[in-house]
């Protein structure tokens, strides 16, 4: 049996924002249940030079977004990076994955050798599909997660494994 392009990013992409919101909603609650301005952890982050939470969550929905996106050769839906709260948080995610259901198996299928072409912060880069899935989309959508979940870890958020990965 083979994994389609579609199999090995859409649900992934689905699972891992969702997972994302669930490790942001006990964030949330632990700022109330501590009584503290959640924006002190929306605005924590692991080390002086990394960027702060809010820009992990928004990285990760752009990773997700812009690879079903891309791999079905549409221009990516923009979001304005804007989010200050966790309810804006809550909402992004929730605009991600109503746009990844929107696409359709056989509009990402068969894009294994579709030209991607980014533009990053140090210049375009050049991908076939695959490759851009594999090594790009999907090592950079669960950095963001990770380290989302990192920052709330160590802010004394009870999180554990199963918190990030899901249930099955």
């Amino acid at each position: 049996m083979t994994l389609s392009m579609y199999q090995a990013s859409a649900p992934v992409f689905l699972r891992a924002l969702t997972n994302l919101q669930h490790v942001l909603r006990k964030g949330e609650a632990h700022a109330q249940a501590r009584k503290f301005d959640p924006e002190l952890l929306l605005q924590a982050r692991l080390s002086p030079d990394m960027l702060p939470l809010t820009r992990q969550v928004q990285i990760a929905t752009d990773m997700a977004k812009n690879g079903c996106a891309r791999l079905a050769g549409v221009d990516p839906m923009k979001f304005e990076d804007t989010e200050t709260t966790f309810a804006e948080l809550h909402a992004r995610i929730e605009r991600a994955i109503d746009y990844i259901k929107s696409f359709k198996a056989e509009q990402i299928d068969g894009s294994e050798t579709r030209e991607v072409t980014i533009k990053t912060r140090t210049g375009e880069q050049q991908f076939e599909g695959q490759g851009y899935l594999l090594h790009f989309v999907i090592p950079n959508l669960f950095f963001h997660c990770t380290t989302t979940y990192a920052v709330l870890r160590q802010a004394g958020v009870e999180l554990g494994k199963m918190d990030f990965i899901g249930k099955p």
